[in-house]
């Protein structure tokens, strides 16, 4: 009579699902591969329908500085809505001074968050342009705008207006964008964890 000898599984193995994963059929696991890739377009499909929504190709973004201190902190994750509803009775087009904006320059990567201090618009149907300002800095933006620009354009640059805000959610994006091996970490783990 003899006794099966016990497996060793070490911790890590275990921790991972590593061990589950050799003993899964070749059908299991890609049926487990199509449900990562399935979740993984769900989510491009959900970010897409919420840009087609509120008209901003970044719907949903980080504050990365402290630069609009006090009203937003770093790491603040911000939602935006780029469509004009002429609310106000009578409408108001456009945006407003005092507003809230998120902004890309021309020819840079890293939208900016900042409020609009002054606004200019000429005769009907000419661009309405923007002077932005970070409510924590002393000076206006017109040293991040593209070179000889006074102004921002608000329909090619402008992504969004701030309309609601979580405190401090965002800081995970801020984490992997300073260090990127966490990012590679977080994407294996949860690629391990669809499959598992």
């Amino acid at each position: 009579h003899s006794r099966p000898k016990p497996q060793l599984r070490t911790a890590s193995m275990d921790a991972l699902g590593l061990s589950e994963l050799r003993h899964l059929k070749p059908r299991q696991l890609l049926s487990q591969v199509l449900n990562f890739a399935l979740i993984l377009s769900t989510a491009f499909m959900l970010w897409k329908g919420l840009s087609v929504a509120t008209d901003s190709p970044s719907p949903i973004v980080v504050v990365l500085s402290g630069s609009m201190e006090p009203a937003f902190q770093r790491g603040d994750l911000l939602f935006l809505w780029n469509r004009n509803l002429e609310l106000d009775n009578p409408p108001t087009p456009g945006t407003q001074v005092g507003e809230i904006v998120v902004y890309n320059v021309i020819g840079k990567d890293i939208p900016i968050v900042h409020r609009v201090v002054r606004k200019h618009q000429g005769p009907s149907k000419t661009p309405l342009h923007l002077l932005t300002k970070g409510d924590n800095n002393h000076a206006d933006d017109t040293e991040l705008y593209a070179r000889g620009r006074w102004y921002l354009d608000r329909e090619k640059e402008v992504i969004g207006s701030v309309v609601g805000y979580v405190p401090f959610v965002g800081y995970v994006t801020i984490m992997l964008s300073e260090h990127p091996w966490m990012k590679t970490v977080l994407l294996g783990i949860m690629g391990l964890l669809v499959i598992v």
